[in-house]
């Protein structure tokens, strides 16, 4: 991390200033090892490899730094060939692509697919994951100057309350032990009149009740991130043949795949290798986390309501159900209980 980029950060216990307490290795402006400080509980917070942590490096989010840290280019767009990150990021959050003199936050960035998008609107991205998925961004990303990546958690962000112009959080959500209560924290961190675009799995009988990976999951969620990998990879491999034919069967033949617990992204342009890492990479991701709490339709609409945000807009999307909406220009939020907070920096 850069030394100004202390002033994006808080405690995350106490919303407190934080300074440098130790370092242990730098380059010019940049620490790559050492420690913050609270000001004011004296809370203390390692700098690692350049990425500040604000939770424990292993955590129950370590399968996804095991598939991110593995495949930490497999969805970049330079790397697979199609436009699918840059393409989906401006139309699921419907930003333009001039946000110079803005700052940006970004939830769970995963290896930083969207962070890189996001960072050639010229905005200042800070980018948050609470796995060891952002040393697959650090690599990738962290050599901008308009990026700062931290290693935090969704509802214990280490930020200012009302600092970003606009807050994302893709792919996410229902990863999470509560996604109301992640959505929710989410919103705190907007400034008055802030956007925020935001999306997660849609639960309905056909993907919820007959989905395949629903039925399988209490079994593949608790073994070792290792050993799931491995056998996924097996799995893909022995099935590629017989995918291979399902997939040209008109109409239903890349669902009947992804019930076969085979990812099919064929539909997006991706052919031969390519086809088959993305295979890996989401069969794992389908199998391994520990919390998928996918949402309705009407479910995300009321947390939407709830929050109380301006042009708020949710539907069927991408991932599955994308809201947007905007910070009301008064500084009123929406909580958890139902009750209104005025939120101060």
């Amino acid at each position: 991390m850069q030394e100004h980029h202390l002033s994006y950060l808080c405690c995350p216990n106490c919303r407190s200033h934080l300074e440098i307490h130790e370092i242990r290795d730098r380059s010019g402006s940049s620490i790559r090892e050492g420690a913050l400080r609270c000001s004011s509980c004296g809370a203390s917070f390692p700098i690692l490899r350049s990425i500040p942590r604000f939770v424990p490096v292993e955590n129950y989010a370590s399968s996804f730094g095991l598939q991110w840290n593995r495949h930490d280019r497999t969805q970049y767009d330079a790397s697979s060939g199609i436009q699918n990150s840059v393409r989906r990021f401006f139309e699921e959050t419907k930003w333009p692509r001039d946000l110079q003199s803005e700052v940006i936050l970004e939830a769970g960035s995963g290896s930083g697919r969207f962070t890189e998008p996001a960072a050639t609107t010229g905005a200042m991205v800070v980018s948050a994951d609470y796995s060891s998925a952002v040393e697959a961004n650090y690599r990738s990303n962290g050599g901008r100057p308009n990026v700062l990546i931290v290693q935090a958690d969704i509802v214990q962000m280490p930020f200012h309350r009302s600092s970003f112009d606009r807050v994302f959080c893709f792919g996410v959500l229902q990863h999470t032990p509560d996604p109301k209560r992640s959505l929710f924290a989410l919103q705190e961190f907007l400034k008055p009149g802030g956007a925020l675009a935001v999306d997660i799995y849609k639960k309905t009988f056909a993907k919820y009740v007959l989905g395949t990976k629903y039925w399988v999951r209490p079994v593949t969620k608790r073994l070792p991130p290792q050993t799931l990998y491995k056998l996924t990879k097996s799995y893909i491999d022995f099935m590629w043949p017989l995918a291979s034919v399902v997939r040209r069967i008109p109409r239903i033949g890349v669902p009947l795949n992804w019930r076969l617990l085979v990812a099919d992204y064929s539909k997006e342009g991706l052919t031969g290798e390519r086809l088959r890492e993305w295979a890996y990479l989401d069969t794992f991701d389908m199998l391994s986390p520990r919390f998928d709490s996918p949402a309705t339709l009407s479910t995300f609409r009321k947390w939407f309501e709830e929050m109380g945000l301006d042009d708020v807009e949710v539907h069927y999307g991408y991932n599955g159900i994308e809201g947007r909406g905007r910070r009301s220009t008064g500084k009123h939020v929406g909580r958890l209980d139902g009750s209104k907070e005025v939120l101060n920096r």
